[in-house]
């Protein structure tokens, strides 16, 4: 299926093949080819500029392009397309680095499995291809190792400049994931304070010194946090709790880190908004998930969550959206 090989599922069991942590050490120790220097600090005032400046509403639906990992898995593509009415296609593997799928000297983990479906399609023939309308980049979720094993800023500068090479009007977005709901210091506080350090400032700000052009956010993390603490504060109609938006295993285990069907919907809500620079209108509460399955959501919890969405990415500037 291309060139990569998958090197075991049993990773995943051993909790590995996720967002972070051990996978990060597995990858870097498993991976021989160098590791290219951090690109400075882009200066402040040239990189908000591009990084602040509004984007035009696009006219219609678009055809995206989504790169990235099991955070953003098959359900969330898909709920957003059905929203939006647009087109789609996708390169994921498990808790895979931009780098990873950049460089092809490195094995994407899960390749096969994560990409046995119709909306796959190989990520540098999709760009060169120019068929896109946007392109959303994500990194893993351990985002110290991602920088500091992974070179985040000089591959979200490459896959940016790989797009535009392939059409120059193609708007470029990097999705805010989250950590894990068992991280020390708080799972609300880390997800918060990363936005501003990592996916800003050592991710974008770099990125733009290499080179990237504007690239703007989808702060999906964010929403999530707004949306678990409303929940917990009685304003989420029929959710209770942060765990709602997170998956649970066959077993009854509960996901730190994965999304249930709800969360799946929240954050392709989130980049609808970003996306298009509106509310669906009406809200979408009866979606199909890939697999064929319903999921509906009464109209007041589905309400109450678009106004998280709203007030979260009207409060960001990096967004490319006025609301």
């Amino acid at each position: 299926m291309q060139r990569r090989s998958v090197i075991g599922a049993g990773l995943a069991l051993l909790g590995l093949a996720g967002a972070g942590g051990g996978y990060a050490l597995w990858r870097r120790r498993s991976g021989r080819l160098p590791l290219p220097a951090l690109p400075p600090l882009a200066d402040e005032a040239v990189f908000l500029a591009d990084f602040t400046r509004p984007l035009p509403p696009p006219g219609g639906p678009m055809r995206v392009y989504h790169i990235g990992h099991s955070l953003v898995g098959r359900e969330m593509p898909a709920f957003l397309a059905q929203m939006a009415g647009h087109g789609y296609e996708s390169q994921l593997g498990w808790g895979t680095s931009l780098r990873e799928h950049w460089e092809e000297g490195l094995t994407i983990n899960g390749y096969e499995a994560e990409n046995a479906h119709p909306r796959f399609r190989p990520a540098r023939e999709a760009l060169a291809s120019g068929d896109y309308d946007a392109l959303v980049l994500t990194e893993m979720s351990s985002v110290e190792d991602s920088l500091r094993w992974h070179a985040t800023p000089n591959y979200i500068a490459e896959w940016a400049k790989a797009a535009r090479a392939g059409r120059p009007d193609i708007r470029v977005f990097l999705y805010q994931s989250w950590r894990n709901l068992d991280t020390p210091g708080g799972w609300e506080a880390q997800t918060t304070a990363d936005l501003q350090q990592f996916w800003i400032t050592e991710f974008l700000r770099r990125a733009h010194a290499a080179g990237s052009g504007p690239v703007h956010l989808i702060p999906a993390g964010t929403v999530l946090v707004a949306a678990a603490l409303a929940a917990e504060a009685g304003q989420i109609p029929g959710v209770p709790r942060r765990q709602a938006f997170f998956s649970v295993s066959p077993e009854g285990v509960p996901d730190p880190v994965h999304l249930s069907d709800l969360g799946a919907w929240l954050v392709a809500l989130t980049h609808y908004v970003v996306l298009y620079h509106k509310l669906p209108e009406p809200l979408p509460v009866d979606l199909l998930r890939p697999d064929g399955r319903s999921f509906s959501l009464a109209p007041e919890t589905a309400s109450a969550l678009a106004e998280r969405v709203r007030a979260v990415i009207a409060a960001e500037p990096g967004t490319g959206v006025r609301l």
